[in-house]
Parts: C-alpha cells; sequence; structure tokens
C-alpha cells in the first residue's frame, strides 16, 4: 500500500462520514417524490452545485488533466458549447417539464408519443447510464488501485458495494446535499494540487508556460481548422459541445432528475445556468493541472504504471503531495465517484419503477419506496459488473458511449416539439434509425466523437419526419 496511514485515516474517516450523512436522509421518506425528488425542497444553488458535481465526475478529475498532459488546452471548446446548450435548454425543454408532474425525462414523451416511444427512449437511457457509470467504476478502481496498491478487480467491489449503501438508503435529497460538500472538497484539493505543482516546479509559471511552448503550444485552445476526424476544434467543440449538453441535461433522467427536484421552473433555469459558470472555471482548472503536470514531469518523471496517463494525477497525489493534504484529495475524488454514481443508481431506479413500474396506482407509497430501494440494488451489482471491463481512456471512452445513443434520444425530444406531425411510428423508427446510424458512424468510420450527437440527431429527426409524413399521407389516402 502506497498510502500514508495518516491519509489512509483520513480517508476512512470522510467516507464513513459522508455515508452517514447520506443514510440520515432516510428519515421522512414516505413516497416516490421523497425518494426521487427529495420532495423538491432543495435551492436551486444546492441543485447548481449537484449538476457541477455529477457532470465532473471521476472521469473529470483524472481523466481531463491526462487529456491535457498527452494534448494541450483544446478541450475548452467543448466546453463552450457546454455553456450555449444550457441556454437553448432553458427556452426550449425546461419550461416543458414543468408542465405537469413528472418524476422523468421519458414521461414528457408519453404525454406526446404514448407510452411505447417513453419505454423505448427509457432502454436507451438505461443501456447508456448503465455503460457509462460502469466507465466511472473503473476509473475510481484506478486511483484505489494506484492509492492502495490493490489489484483493480477488488477496488471496483468496494467502491460498488459502498455506493450501492450510500444510495440504498440516502435518496435524491442525501444525493443533492452530498454533492455540495463534495464539490467544495475536491475543488479546495484541486486547487491545492495547482499551488503545490506551482511550487514545485522550479521557475513557476513562467517555467511552466515556457516547456509548454516548446512541446509544441500545451498551452493553446483554439484550433478553427475545419475537419471531422480532429477531435477538438473550436467547430467540432461549439457544435458538439451543444449537442452533446442539450442531450445530457435536457434528456438524460440523471441530470433531468436534479431539474426536476427544484421548487419551480424558475430555481431549475437558475440552477442549470449557474453551474455551466462553475463547470467552465474547473474544467480551466484541470486542464491547466494536466500541463503543469507535464512541466513537472520534466524536472521529476512520474512514474505511469502501463503508459496509462489517466494514473498520473493519482500518481501525483499518492507521491508528492504533503500528508493530510494528499488524504484530503484522495477522499474528494473517491466521495465524488459515489456520490456520481449514487445519483446515477437514484436515475435509474426512479426509471425503473416510473418508465415501467405497471401498478404505481393500486401500490401502497411505502412499497413503491422499498421496491425502489430494491431496483437500487440491482442497478448497483451491473454497475460494478461493468466496471471490470477494458475501457481504455475513462474520459474519452465515457462521453464517446453518451455521443452514439444521446443523439437518438435528443432528436426523439426535438421531434415531438418542432414537427407537429411527427407520431409514434415516426419516433420509434427514428430512435432506431438515429442510434443504428452511430453505430456505424462509430465502426465505419474515423468521424470524431465531438460530431456524433449532432449526426445522430439529425438523423433521428430526419428519419422520424419522414416515416411520419409517409404514414400521415396514407391515413389521409
Amino acid at each position: 500500500m502506497q498510502i500514508r496511514p495518516f491519509d489512509f485515516a483520513i480517508i476512512l474517516l470522510y467516507l464513513a462520514g459522508i455515508t452517514l450523512f447520506g443514510i440520515r436522509f432516510r428519515r421522512g421518506q414516505q413516497t416516490l417524490r421523497d425518494y426521487f425528488l427529495g420532495g423538491r425542497s432543495a435551492p436551486w444553488w444546492a441543485i447548481a452545485c449537484s449538476i457541477v458535481a455529477t457532470e465532473t465526475s471521476t472521469l473529470t478529475i483524472i481523466g481531463t488533466p491526462a487529456i491535457a498532459y498527452t494534448g494541450n488546452l483544446g478541450f475548452l471548446q467543448l466546453v463552450m458549447g457546454y455553456l450555449v446548450a444550457r441556454a437553448i435548454l432553458c427556452v426550449v425543454l425546461v419550461p416543458q417539464y414543468f408542465q405537469g408532474e413528472f418524476y422523468t425525462a421519458y414521461q414528457l414523451l408519453e404525454k406526446r408519443f404514448g407510452v411505447s416511444v417513453k419505454r423505448a427512449a427509457a432502454v436507451v437511457f438505461m443501456t447508456t447510464r448503465a455503460l457509462a457509470e460502469g466507465v466511472r467504476i473503473a476509473a475510481i478502481g484506478k486511483v484505489v488501485s494506484v492509492a492502495f496498491g490493490t489489484g483493480d478487480r477488488w477496488s471496483i467491489a468496494v467502491v460498488a458495494a459502498l455506493t450501492v449503501i450510500y444510495t440504498f438508503e440516502g435518496g435524491m435529497r442525501a444525493v443533492i446535499w452530498t454533492d455540495v460538500i463534495q464539490l467544495a472538497l475536491y475543488l479546495t484539493g484541486s486547487v491545492a494540487a495547482f499551488v503545490l505543482l506551482l511550487y514545485r516546479i522550479p521557475g513557476g509559471w513562467s517555467s511552466v508556460a515556457h516547456i509548454a511552448a516548446a512541446a509544441g503550444g500545451k498551452l493553446r485552445v483554439f484550433d478553427f481548422g475545419v475537419s471531422l476526424t480532429r477531435t477538438y476544434t473550436f467547430w467540432s467543440g461549439l457544435l458538439g459541445g451543444t449537442f452533446l449538453t442539450m442531450a445530457s441535461h435536457g434528456t438524460d433522467q440523471t441530470m433531468v432528475q436534479r431539474l426536476l427536484a427544484a421548487r419551480n421552473e424558475r430555481d431549475a433555469k437558475t440552477a442549470l445556468l449557474s453551474s455551466g459558470v462553475l463547470i467552465f472555471a474547473q474544467f480551466a482548472l484541470f486542464l491547466v493541472l494536466g500541463v503543469m503536470l507535464f512541466a513537472y514531469a520534466q524536472h521529476a518523471p512520474l512514474p505511469i504504471p502501463g503508459g496509462d496517463t489517466d494514473r498520473v494525477f493519482p500518481e501525483f497525489i499518492v507521491r508528492e503531495m504533503p500528508v493530510g493534504i494528499a488524504g484530503l484529495v484522495l477522499a474528494s475524488i473517491f466521495a465524488v465517484a459515489m456520490s456520481n454514481a449514487s445519483g446515477s443508481l437514484n436515475s435509474l431506479a426512479s426509471s425503473s419503477m416510473i418508465d415501467f413500474g405497471g401498478d404505481r396506482a393500486t401500490a401502497a407509497a411505502t412499497q413503491q419506496v422499498r421496491r425502489s430501494r430494491y431496483a437500487t440494488l440491482l442497478w448497483g451489482l451491473i454497475f460494478g459488473a461493468l466496471g471490470l471491463a477494458p475501457w481504455g481512456h475513462v474520459l474519452e471512452a465515457g462521453l464517446t458511449i453518451a455521443s452514439i445513443t444521446y443523439g437518438g434520444l435528443l432528436g426523439v425530444f426535438l421531434l415531438g416539439l418542432w414537427n407537429r406531425r411527427a407520431n409514434q411510428t415516426g419516433a420509434l423508427v427514428g430512435l432506431v434509425a438515429g442510434i443504428a446510424t452511430m453505430v456505424a458512424v462509430k465502426f465505419e468510420t474515423h468521424l470524431a466523437y465531438t460530431w456524433y450527437v449532432l449526426v445522430g440527431t439529425i438523423s433521428t429527426f430526419a428519419v422520424g419526419s419522414v416515416v411520419s409524413l409517409l404514414g400521415h399521407n396514407r391515413v389521409a389516402s
């Protein structure tokens, strides 16, 4: 075990404390509204923090510095699209979710197209979220294995078990409020890493800038070249990031559930827009950390086990950070992983119960909550199994998985909002066609993943519109 005893004690103390803090929210959970929406009692700023913490995850904390370590700051071009998308969602989709008593995003599709489309979209969400969460569990497994010297398999089992306990008991109210604590903790830890690196690198920031320039412009942000195969250009970032975030924050139950937990539509919009400011600042911080780690490695080489650059930041934390601070930073990484996974577990359980539960009208409220907890347990076991798969570079793996299916989901939602002639058949065919198109694009082309959601959305909308029109004409004739 590489971690020092005092740091290990800090991690254990924090994980125990945050778990107990989450469990205490079990009290007062009498209905599905309490368990899945936290009784709609959270203030907008807490929801904004929860959105950021969910959007961040362990993939961001260890994967983003790795991108800058091997490349440059071009990932920020994608984050600019994240900001544009939030403004669009506040106009296009958020108001729709407050025109009824919704628990999941896919109830909006049921209202427009019927039960079949709702369930089809929910299946796509469940598949996407389960695979993406498997990547996230694998990511925290890397951190644990670096810190404790254990194998990934054992690490994943421990993390998955703790996450299930945390979620099984706490519900959405616990998810939101622990997110607030964890956001403050991991940002504090990241700033501490920034300050320490600046102190440890001879010559400070001027040395970082010089090394970055000599390495081919590692501080460069913008690439205005027009290319469909380069991942991070201004155009793929702005357009791709916009469509990716419109899908993730507008159609993925994990994010939509947080908006639905707001007290009203105004609070939901304020939380969404505020989260954009925080997300841009923290991505910039994580990317700069990657460049600084590269500069530091020129003076004091960091070991990269197996050539896996996702382990660079965890290695620096364990080997170079002072006792106490290292434990705090590692605790924040573990905690945000648990919080992020717990939010996904809660949203998957909510979709399982609401979108596929057939007897909610007759089952007692306490029985519904109990079944929701069992659904949480089942998804936790699935997460643990998927976390054992070989995913490669975790951040890009997670984004690629989501990008393949998100276009289909976003396309169906926009079809329902913007095409009055669209019908159930068109929506179903469009959804299948959009996802099939993206699977073909993934395996048969070299298109950068940043374009996936845009292409998938256009394919779904176009096919759905044509099929709906043909069906309408047949009926009319």
